[in-house]
């Protein structure tokens, strides 16, 4: 598409929004000026192609299709046919899968796909075919009681929260904790490492039925034949999690041990994040649990989104292109040079740098807790998220870190040079904010100073170094 395509077509659909509710489409506009103007550090976030962003605004969003390729509840799901299968063509042909299942609306509905599918595969099955039935309603009262219950009562072993694993992997406050008796394995206190020793004892302890690979905030790579290899020791199912490294494993960065494709049973990933496609999810798969996944609406979903499934075959088409792996590779580079510019200055990081797209820093070495670290580095135009720390004592609202990611900035064209000058930047304001007190006077968790002056300095050259990267430069909405 042309740049004055591109500023066409975006301007065009602000003046239809606008003559509806304007205040929507200033919204939109600020948006976009505003993620122009800042670094954008949020690991999980990305720029999603002008063509993306594009098949998302359709008639396709007017159609209901329950159902999988060929086989909906409603007709006239012709056109929907043709854009579901070819999302999951690409996605099979771009990870090497033997089958993908493109309608989950986010990550966590892929992860509640999967343990469906896993529960199903390995609970239910089992018990229709001992009750000589072929689906749910036709067992009894007794035998459906006694499903129920021994559905409820199964194990999941995943990362813990503050090693850097992820909410929905069985944690309490999410519905996966309710759904499973949930165990963690951590990582070494001293590296930061992942100890797959202690995983293997911890696996042959608990017994799980699901074994969970993959993470929110690790910084280095996973050796997934292990984790398989231990999986299968006690007869669990191997599910991984990539929906935050997924692009490097499309880009082929991740290959070998480090790619969950060929070892896990099941893969989730969101379709954003390092894969720069829509917000949305996905799940990949072996053969044997094929059926079951294609079962996820309305198994756990609810009616799928077509639009967002046409936006997805287009990312998926623009990752399958042979320059998403230089993409890909640029980002795992920016990452270390980012790494190294923090470690020279003195940051201290979690595990001691990255072998991936994000840098974890643990800021109690600047006197300050995530939160108070978040909010001074937004100030100065910088966007980070707060994250914990292993054995954080500052739990999950303060924090002790603040995580940071390279994909959106790489996007954007930046470089290794722009990764020491962006470390730069952020060690100047860590440096210069001081942890402020409660009216009695206790040390607070969330106060801060920083000199205005200051973060607007800060913010003032990270507008400046982007200058050079205009951020969808072929949209023009004045």
């Amino acid at each position: 598409m042309s740049r004055n395509a591109e500023s066409t077509a975006f301007r065009s659909a602000l003046e239809v929004i606008r003559a509806v509710e304007p205040r929507v489409a200033d919204a939109i506009g600020a948006e976009l000026t505003d993620q122009r103007e800042s670094l954008k550090l949020i690991a999980s976030e990305n720029y999603a192609s002008p063509a993306t962003l594009l098949a998302m605004g359709n008639w396709f969003s007017d159609k209901y299709a329950e159902g999988t390729v060929g086989r909906r509840f409603y007709a006239g799901c012709q056109n929907v046919d043709t854009v579901e299968a070819l999302a999951a063509e690409h996605a099979r042909e771009l990870f090497g899968a033997a089958h993908a299942y493109v309608q989950p609306h986010s990550g966590i509905d892929a992860n509640l796909v999967a343990f469906w599918a896993v529960l199903a595969d390995r609970v239910e099955s089992p018990a229709l075919k001992k009750a000589q039935v072929r689906q749910v309603n036709d067992l009894t009262e007794a035998d459906w009681f006694a499903l129920r219950r021994e559905l409820g009562n199964q194990r999941m072993l995943g990362m813990s929260l503050d090693a850097g694993g992820h909410l929905t992997h069985g944690f309490r406050p999410n519905i996966s904790g309710k759904m499973f008796d949930q165990r963690s394995y951590g990582t070494d206190p001293t590296t930061g490492l992942i100890d797959y020793d202690r995983v293997a004892e911890a696996a042959r302890e608990f017994k799980p039925l699901i074994l969970v690979g993959g993470y929110s905030a690790y910084p280095r790579k996973v050796n997934f034949r292990i984790l398989r290899e231990i999986a299968d020791s006690v007869g669990a199912t191997f599910m991984v999690d990539m929906a935050h490294f997924a692009g490097l494993v499309a880009g082929k960065v991740f290959t070998g041990d480090f790619d969950p494709v060929p070892h896990a049973h099941i893969v989730t990933t969101t379709t954003h994040k390092s894969l720069r496609g829509p917000r949305g999810g996905m799940v990949l798969c072996q053969p044997e649990l094929a059926d079951q996944v294609d079962r996820g609406c309305p198994m756990v979903l609810g009616g799928p989104l077509p639009h967002v499934m046409a936006a997805k075959a287009v990312a998926l088409a623009e990752a399958r292109r042979p320059d998403f792996a230089d993409y890909a590779q640029r980002i795992v580079d920016n990452a270390q040079a980012l790494a190294e510019g923090l470690l020279s200055r003195g940051a201290t990081l979690v595990t001691g740098g990255t072998d991936n797209h994000l840098v974890l820093i643990d800021v109690s070495g600047y006197g300050l807790t995530g939160r108070q670290a978040e909010q001074a580095l937004l100030d100065s135009g910088i966007v980070t998220n707060r994250n914990s720390v292993p054995q954080d004592p500052n739990g999950a609202w303060y924090t002790s870190g603040i995580r940071i990611g390279t994909p959106a900035l790489t996007t954007r064209g930046l470089g290794t040079a722009e990764m020491d000058q962006t470390a730069e930047l952020i060690h100047t304001v860590l440096t210069q904010t001081t942890a402020g007190a409660n009216a009695d006077g206790t040390p607070s968790k969330a106060k801060y100073t920083l000199d205005p002056g200051l973060a607007d300095k800060v913010a003032g050259q990270a507008t400046d170094l982007l200058a050079t990267y205009p951020l969808y430069p072929g949209v023009d909405l004045s």
